[in-house]
């Protein structure tokens, strides 16, 4: 139980015993300015409404009652009615000393785990992956990534374009450069430009596209060879994601992939339930079904075509399939999209029918956690110079030069294998970070300069933080892993840092529960902040330092950097032993 979660427990029990509603909130937060105490418990506001009561009344039955012996040095009511809850240095010491103690930093597992599926990256497997797939990408991997922290079982579900008429025109194009090069990966080197030529034979060439139609056909219908060729091409293409993958940190692999294809066996059966139900009926001789629920401003219901005039299915279709299967097969809680803005629509039409049909019902989360887009600094979706699409890959082999050029700058002692070794890491932190730091729903402005400094809210500033701490540690000539001894709190820097120590539990909840990263991110930013301003106070390896307070100090270094570390990694960003 964190901080938070133990006082609003203690708040609550303490307004049921003055008598108010049990309804009535016991509304806990960290106080957001200094002197007035570390949590500030704001319900007398809340309740005065109801009980009609003057706040300040109702804060003062609440201190009567409120039993935190042990816990509480003071606690006192401010204004109309907050009360201000100062926390005992004691007991914040022996806090910081028990998730030293813990191997995950004091943080129990969920009592209630829940089988949460993820849906995030999701490439057109036709092209390689662009910088608009990164936001997805990062993003569903840091709550991947926290959410099995917490205990739940997480599917990870890489739903990959990988089905659809286009394929027919890809496989036709695959098969005849096949006969000049047996080789697919020879073939399939650039895929941008394997598909722009493709397209072109396709525009170009009446015939090809002929064959590349009846290829869609005969793809659909199951032809082996036709089969054959489309899995070769799959495969080619995964293994361009998947390099981007492992040099991004990201989790996902090959049993990960549900593409489209996944489901096609399961259109048909769909679409006649949906028939059966009444929901889908015919209109201008496609398959639609109407939602009311969605109306214009008109009245007129929003329409969501499931099969197509000439008899295929859409996005809709395949997207209701992949609900029925994590659902029924995967024995989904929650289901999270990772899908950006644009899609809203499209996944709240999928979401109603959905849950009209019975595919999901209301003990199943449905959600779309949208995205913004990623500017570029003229202020328009980032771009190439032509304003042509940019790779994925091509932005990180970018990342890791530059970071390396900075690296090689800030460390000329440094060998150029060990400034690449760095710059890798610092190169690829940065971008990720940039990104996971800003508030998912907002657009953002791409800038290296910005995300590879070594000052401010940056990955760079965060992986310094902690390699500063393990040079303390190497010059102490200690292991973190094995200080001993006890906390002691003497400063306002060291009791302020502890309290920020505390709060990591409740940040993981509060960012597994909205899904927004750029809290953890902006934490972690927080807590190295007052290191640094610790570090600045608080003396370590001077001579004159007691022996006692020494080692003091070490602990709170390394509870510093195991949660840095800890942090960084649940979003997906490896730390450096030096830097």
């Amino acid at each position: 139980m964190n901080i938070r979660e133990l006082l609003t427990e203690s708040v609550q029990q303490a307004m049921l015993d003055a008598g108010i509603n049990a309804e009535c909130p016991a509304v806990v937060a960290p106080s957001k300015k200094a002197g007035f105490g570390d949590y500030q418990a704001n319900g007398a506001m809340g309740a005065a409404k109801v009980m009609k009561s003057k706040p300040r009344d109702l804060a003062q039955l609440i201190v009567d009652n409120l039993k935190l012996d042990g816990i509480a040095e003071k606690i006192e009511i401010a204004g109309p009615g907050f009360i201000n809850i100062h926390l005992k240095d004691s007991w914040l010491a022996q806090q910081v000393d028990n998730t030293l103690a813990h191997k995950q930093l004091g943080i129990e597992k969920s009592t209630q785990p829940q089988t949460v599926v993820i849906d995030y990256s999701a490439p057109n497997l036709a092209k390689e992956m662009h910088v608009g797939h990164l936001r997805s990408t990062i993003i569903g991997d840091a709550l991947v990534r926290l959410l099995e922290f917490q205990g739940h079982t997480v599917i990870r579900q890489n739903h990959v374009g990988d089905w659809g008429t286009q394929f027919g025109m890809l496989i036709a194009e695959l098969e005849e450069q096949l006969q000049n090069s047996p080789e697919a990966s020879l073939a399939l080197k650039d895929l941008e430009v394997f598909y722009q030529q493709s397209k072109k034979h396709f525009d170009q060439d009446e015939a090809f596209a002929t064959k590349a139609r009846e290829y869609v056909v005969k793809l659909q219908g199951g032809d082996p060879e036709i089969l054959k060729l489309w899995e070769q091409f799959r495969d080619v293409s995964l293994k361009h994601s998947e390099e981007i993958y492992h040099d991004l940190n990201v989790t996902l692999g090959r049993d990960h992939v549900q593409g489209e294809s996944a489901y096609n066996s399961d259109l048909a059966v769909l679409l006649k339930e949906l028939q059966d139900q009444g929901l889908a009926v015919e209109s201008l001789g496609a398959q639609v079904v109407f939602l009311e629920e969605l109306a214009d401003k008109e009245g007129n219901p929003s329409p969501v075509i499931v099969q197509k005039q000439g008899g295929g299915f859409l996005y809709s279709t395949s997207d209701l399939a992949a609900i029925r299967h994590r659902v029924n097969t995967l024995h989904a809680d929650r289901i999270m999209y990772f899908i950006d803005a644009r899609q809203s629509l499209h996944l709240q039409q999928v979401y109603t029918i959905a849950r009209k049909a019975g595919f999901a019902g209301d003990d199943v989360s449905l959600e779309h956690h949208a995205f913004g887009t990623m500017m570029g600094e003229n202020g328009k979706p980032f771009a190439t110079r032509s304003g042509g699409t940019v790779k994925l890959a091509d932005l990180l082999v970018e990342a890791k030069e530059r970071a390396t050029a900075t690296v090689a700058e800030k460390n000329p002692h440094l060998s150029a294998d060990e400034a690449a070794a760095i710059g890798e890491t610092v190169g690829i932190g940065a971008v990720k970070y940039a990104d996971l730091s800003k508030t998912r729903t907002n657009d953002y402005i791409f800038s290296w300069d910005s995300m590879l400094s070594f000052e401010g809210n940056t990955a760079p500033y965060l992986q310094y933080a902690y390699a500063r701490i393990q040079s303390i540690f190497s010059k102490a000539g200690v292991e973190g892993s094995s200080l001993s001894g006890s906390t002691l709190l003497g400063t306002s820097q060291e009791r302020a840092l502890s309290v920020k120590l505390l709060q990591l539990d409740e940040v993981l909840e509060q960012v597994a529960r909205e899904a927004y990263p750029h809290i953890l991110c902006t934490y972690l930013y927080d807590l190295a902040s007052l290191y640094m301003s610790y570090y600045e106070a608080c003396p370590i390896l001077k001579e004159g330092v007691e022996a006692d307070t020494r080692a003091s100090r070490l602990r709170l270094c390394q509870s510093v950097a195991s949660t840095l570390r800890t942090g960084l990694d649940l979003l997906g960003i490896d730390v450096l032993e030096r830097m």
